[in-house]
C-alpha cells in the first residue's frame, strides 16, 4: 500500500481581551487587539513540546531511512512568521527536510483564513498568493497541491483552485461525498481539472485523538499494529492527516506518542508499504471517479462541514461583520489594518465561539483563551468595531 502522511502547522495570532471601553480610543491597533506575551508563551510551549523534538525526530528518521521516508507540511504563514520572531531552529529543521528529499510542501491562505467562504474569492486569490510567495521566499518552492484552511472544500474552491496552478487539492474522505466509495483512492473534482487527495479519518484519527484513549478498542496503539491496519486497506493510497501538534502536545509524550512515530516509517516498509508526499501521489496516481461537492466539506468534528465556524449566530454575526469590511479597508489602503484584517479573518477565532458539546466540545477548549463562546464573541465584536471606526 501507498501511504500519504501530511500535516497542519499552524499557530494563530489570538486575541487581547478588548473593552467595549477601548472602542475609539488613541492606541496602537496591533499591540492593542493581539496578546503578543499569550501567544508568545503558548508557541514557545509547543517549540519545546513538539514542534522541536519532532522535526529533529523526522530528521532522524530521514538519515535512517534516506529517501524512503517522506511526509508533507501545511505551514500556514502566520506558522512561519512566529518561528522568524521566536524559534528560527524549526523553520531550519523544516527547511532541512526539504532539501533532503524528505518533506513537501502543501499550499494554503496565509493567515489559515477562512475568506474561501467570502461570495467573492478575491481575497482568497491574494491570501493564496501571498501564501505561495512565503514558501518561495524561505523554501524556494511552489507547492503543486493545495489544502484549504481545515480542508475546507467545495466544487467552487476545488475550481478556483485549479484556476491558481495547483494540479491537486486535500480535503475529508467522508461519506457525505463518497458514500459506498473508498477514500484511498484519487478522484477528480467536479467541473474542474484538479485531483483530490482525500483523507482517511478513521486512520488518521486513530492517531490524533484515540492514541491515549484508554477506553478504546484498539488501545494500544503500536506502530506494528498501525502499519499492518494500513497494509490490509483497500485502494491504492492511504492519506493520513492530523495537526502536528499531535505529537507532544495533544498526545503528551507520556503517551508513548514519540516512540510509536519513531518505529512506524519501519514497521511500514518492513510491510512492503511505500511512503509518498502529495506531489507524488497527485504524479503517480489517476482519478477513479469524479467527486460532487456543491457544499463545503471540512475535517472538523463529527458534521464534516463548516459548522465548527458558522454553527451558531454568534459566529454567523462576527463572519459577516468582517466579510463586510473587504471593500472598505481594500479602499482605504492602510497596510497595517490590512494585515489586522486579515489576521481576524484567521479560523481560530471563530472557532474559540463553538457551542458544541459532547464529543467535539472538548476539541474546541484545546488553546482556547476563552471561558466561554460568549466571552469570545463579545470581545471579537469589540474588536471589529472599533477596526470599523478607524477604517
Amino acid at each position: 500500500m501507498n501511504v500519504c502522511f501530511y500535516f497542519e502547522v499552524h499557530q494563530p495570532f489570538r486575541l487581547n481581551r478588548f473593552s467595549v471601553f477601548n472602542i475609539g480610543e488613541e492606541i496602537e491597533p496591533f499591540n492593542a487587539y493581539f496578546n503578543h506575551e499569550l501567544n508568545r508563551t503558548i508557541f514557545e510551549r509547543a517549540v519545546r513540546k513538539c514542534y522541536l523534538p519532532t522535526t529533529e525526530l523526522f530528521l532522524e528518521l530521514s538519515d535512517d531511512f534516506g529517501k524512503d521516508f517522506k511526509v508533507s507540511f501545511s505551514i500556514t504563514g502566520t506558522f512561519m512568521e512566529y518561528c522568524d520572531l521566536f524559534a528560527p531552529q524549526v523553520l531550519e529543521n523544516f527547511k532541512e527536510l526539504f532539501r533532503k528529499g524528505n518533506a513537501d510542501l502543501i499550499g494554503e491562505t496565509y493567515f489559515h483564513s477562512l475568506c474561501s467562504l467570502f461570495e467573492d474569492l478575491t481575497e482568497f486569490r491574494e491570501q493564496v498568493r501571498m501564501h505561495i510567495n512565503a514558501l518561495m521566499d524561505r523554501f524556494g518552492y511552489r507547492p503543486k497541491v493545495f489544502r484549504n484552511t481545515e480542508a475546507i472544500y467545495d466544487n467552487r474552491i476545488a475550481k478556483e483552485v485549479e484556476k491558481l496552478g495547483f494540479k491537486g487539492i486535500i480535503t475529508e474522505g467522508t461519506e457525505k461525498v463518497l458514500a459506498w466509495r473508498s477514500p484511498n483512492y484519487i478522484y477528480k473534482a467536479k467541473d474542474a481539472d484538479i485531483k483530490v487527495l482525500m483523507r482517511n479519518y478513521r486512520l488518521s484519527d486513530d492517531i490524533a485523538f484515540r492514541f491515549s484513549a484508554r477506553d478504546w478498542v484498539g488501545f494500544p496503539l503500536t506502530a506494528d499494529k498501525f502499519a499492518r491496519w494500513i497494509s490490509g486497506c483497500e485502494g491504492e493510497i492511504v492519506n493520513i492527516f492530523m495537526d502536528f501538534e499531535t505529537f507532544g502536545e495533544h498526545q503528551w509524550p507520556e503517551t508513548g506518542i514519540f516512540d510509536f512515530l519513531r518505529h512506524l516509517p519501519g514497521e511500514l516498509l518492513n510491510l512492503d508499504n511505500k511512503l509518498l508526499t502529495v506531489s507524488e501521489v497527485v504524479e503517480r496516481f489517476e482519478p477513479v471517479g469524479e467527486i460532487d461537492v456543491p457544499f463545503a466539506i471540512s475535517w472538523a468534528d463529527s458534521e464534516r462541514d463548516v459548522s465548527t465556524w458558522l454553527g451558531n449566530d454568534m459566529q454567523i454575526t462576527c463572519f459577516n461583520e468582517l466579510k463586510g469590511l473587504e471593500k472598505r479597508i481594500k479602499e482605504k489602503g492602510d497596510e497595517k489594518l490590512l494585515r489586522i484584517w486579515r489576521l481576524l479573518q484567521t479560523s481560530d477565532h471563530l472557532y474559540y465561539l463553538s457551542t458544541k458539546g459532547f464529543a467535539d466540545g472538548d476539541v474546541h477548549k484545546y488553546f482556547n483563551p476563552y471561558s466561554t463562546p460568549y466571552e469570545g464573541f463579545i470581545n471579537y465584536m469589540n474588536i471589529i468595531q472599533d477596526l470599523k471606526q478607524r477604517i
